[in-house]
C-alpha cells in the first residue's frame, strides 16, 4: 500500500492524460505497456529485491555491493529530497485551492487568479515577495509529513490505509460525474481516439518510457527503503506487478475524470478541447477550476473533491521521499527516527521557502525538468550497472525467484543489464539534444544553466556524504 501510494502521485492526475492524448491517444497505450514490462516492472523488481535482500536504504545497499559506489545511493536520495522540496510547495497550492473551492474564489478567470495567487513575476530572476498563504500552507504540509513519519513504519501503514483508497474513490466519483455531463463523450473521444501513425515517431516511445520511469518513482531510493521492511520470505514479483499496474490504472482512470470535464467545458464555452487541454500546473490550477466553475450543480463540492484527491495522492508520495532520506541518515549516523525526521522536515521547509515567492513557480519547473530528466536517469543507470553487472543480476533473480510466485527467466537479466541502460541513456541524450535545440519553455539560458548546476551540486554533495565518517 505504501509503495502504491508513493507511485501514484500528482503526476498521475495531470501528466498521464495529457501525454496520452498528445502521443497517439488510445494508441499510446501500446508503447506505454511495452515500457511498463521492459523497464518499469523489471527495475521495480530490482529495487524491491535489493531492499529486501540487504534490509537497508539506498546508500547502504550500494555500499554493501562496494563502498566506492555508496555515492550513487546518496545521489538518488538527494535528488529525491530536492523533488520533495518543490513537490511540497505544489501540495501547499492544492491545500490553498481546497479552501478557495468553497466559494469558487477563482471566479471566471482562473488563469488570472492563479497568477495573482502565486504573485507571479515576469522572470525566474525576479523572485518577488513571499506569499504568506502559500508559506503557511507549506508549514502545514511539512508538519503533517513529520507527524506521519516520526514514529516509523507502523504509523505509515495506518496512514496509507486511508490515503491510498480515498483519493481513488474520489477520482472514480469525479469520473462518473464527468461522463454524465453534456459534451463529456467528445472529451473522452479526444483523449482515447487512437492515432497509430504516431507510433512511428521515436518521441512517442520516448514519452512512454519517461512516463513509466518517473511515475513509478524509480531511482529515488523510495522503493528500496520500503522493501527493506519486507520479511525475508515476502513475495517480491507480485508486489512489483501490483504496484505498477495500480499506478498505471489510476493514471488511466484520471484521464476519464479530466477529459470528460474538459469535454463539458468545451461544450459550455464553445472553445475547442485542444485549446483548453493544458498540461502540468495549468491543467490542475487553471483549466480544471474553470471547468468546475461551469458545473451546473454542486460545483464547490466537486472542486473540494478534486483538490482533496490531489492532496491525498500527493501526501503519500511526499512522505515516501522524506522516508528515503531519513532511512539513509538513520543507518549511516545512527540518528534516531524522530531526530532524523525532524531535521529533514525542517531543512525541507526552509529550502522550500524561496519557492513560495513570486518567481518560485519558474524554479519549480526548472528544477523538476533537470532532476527528472538527468539526475534520476543517471541514478537509474547506476543501479543497472552496480546491481546488474557488478553484483550480478543473476544472483538477484535467484533470490527473487525463491520468494515469489511469478518466476523470472533469463530475459529479466538481459533487460536489467542491457535494455534498461540503453533506454535510460537514450532518454538523457534525447533530453539534452532537445534542450540545446529548443531550450525549455522559453526560459532564459541563465536559468537553464542554473538547472544544470542544481544537478551537479546534488552529485557533489552525494560524494561528500559518502566520505563523511559514520
Amino acid at each position: 500500500m505504501a509503495a502504491i501510494g508513493s507511485a501514484v502521485g500528482l503526476g498521475n492526475i495531470w501528466r498521464f492524460p495529457y501525454v496520452c492524448y498528445q502521443n497517439g491517444g488510445g494508441a499510446f497505450l501500446i508503447p506505454y505497456f511495452v515500457a511498463l514490462f521492459t523497464v518499469g516492472i523489471p527495475l521495480l523488481v530490482l529495487e524491491f529485491g535489493i531492499g529486501q535482500w540487504f534490509g537497508t536504504a539506498a546508500p547502504g545497499s550500494f555500499r554493501n555491493v562496494n563502498k566506492k559506489w555508496e555515492w550513487a545511493g546518496w545521489w538518488g536520495v538527494l535528488s529525491t529530497f530536492i523533488i520533495a522540496i518543490y513537490y511540497s510547495v505544489i501540495m501547499a497550492w492544492c491545500l490553498s485551492y481546497l479552501f478557495h473551492s468553497a466559494g469558487l474564489v477563482w471566479g471566471n478567470n482562473a488563469a488570472a487568479f492563479f497568477n495573482r495567487f502565486l504573485g507571479k513575476t515576469s522572470s525566474p530572476f525576479i523572485l518577488g515577495s513571499i506569499r504568506p498563504q502559500i508559506l503557511f500552507a507549506l508549514l502545514f504540509i511539512w508538519t503533517s509529513i513529520y507527524l506521519i513519519l516520526y514514529k516509523g513504519i507502523k504509523s505509515i501503514g495506518k496512514v496509507v490505509a486511508i490515503t491510498v483508497p480515498l483519493p481513488t474513490i474520489l477520482l472514480l466519483i469525479i469520473a462518473i460525474r464527468g461522463i454524465t455531463l453534456p459534451g463529456a463523450l467528445d472529451g473522452i473521444d479526444f483523449y482515447l481516439t487512437p492515432h497509430f501513425a504516431k507510433l512511428a515517431s521515436p518521441s512517442v516511445w520516448l514519452a512512454a518510457y519517461a512516463q513509466i520511469f518517473f511515475s513509478l518513482g524509480l531511482a529515488q531510493g523510495i522503493m528500496i527503503v520500503y522493501a527493506s521492511h519486507l520479511r525475508k520470505k515476502d513475495d517480491v514479483t507480485n508486489n512489483a506487478f501490483i504496484t505498477a499496474l495500480v499506478d498505471g490504472g489510476t493514471a488511466f482512470l484520471a484521464g476519464f475524470a479530466v477529459f470528460s470535464v474538459l469535454g463539458y467545458l468545451s461544450y459550455s464555452t464553445g472553445a475547442s478541447i485542444q485549446s483548453i487541454a493544458g498540461s502540468g500546473m495549468g491543467l490542475a490550477f487553471i483549466t480544471y477550476p474553470t471547468a468546475i466553475s461551469n458545473l451546473p450543480v454542486a460545483a464547490s463540492l466537486f472542486g473540494a473533491m478534486f483538490f482533496i484527491a490531489l492532496l491525498t495522492f500527493g501526501i503519500d508520495s511526499a512522505f515516501s521521499m522524506v522516508e528515503s532520506v531519513t532511512g539513509g541518515i538513520e543507518e549511516k549516523w545512527g540518528m534516531s527516527k524522530e531526530k532524523a525526521t525532524f531535521l529533514v522536515c525542517l531543512i525541507g521547509f526552509l529550502a522550500g521557502v524561496p519557492f513560495t515567492m513570486g518567481g518560485g513557480s519558474y524554479w519549480i519547473d526548472i528544477t523538476d525538468h533537470f532532476i527528472s530528466n538527468f539526475g534520476l536517469v543517471f541514478v537509474g543507470l547506476m543501479e543497472c550497472i552496480v546491481f546488474g553487472h557488478i553484483m550480478g543480476a543473476e544472483h538477484i533473480r535467484e533470490h527473487v525467484n525463491e520468494v515469489s510466485d511469478i518466476k523470472l527467466g533469463k530475459w529479466w537479466e538481459y533487460l536489467i543489464k542491457f535494455v534498461a541502460p540503453a533506454i535510460l541513456i537514450f532518454i538523457a541524450v534525447a533530453s539534452f539534444i532537445e534542450l540545446l535545440n529548443k531550450g525549455y519553455e522559453g526560459l532564459p539560458s541563465g536559468a537553464l544553466i542554473a538547472g544544470g548546476v542544481i544537478v551537479l551540486i546534488s552529485l557533489i554533495a552525494s560524494i561528500v556524504l559518502m566520505k563523511v565518517k559514520a
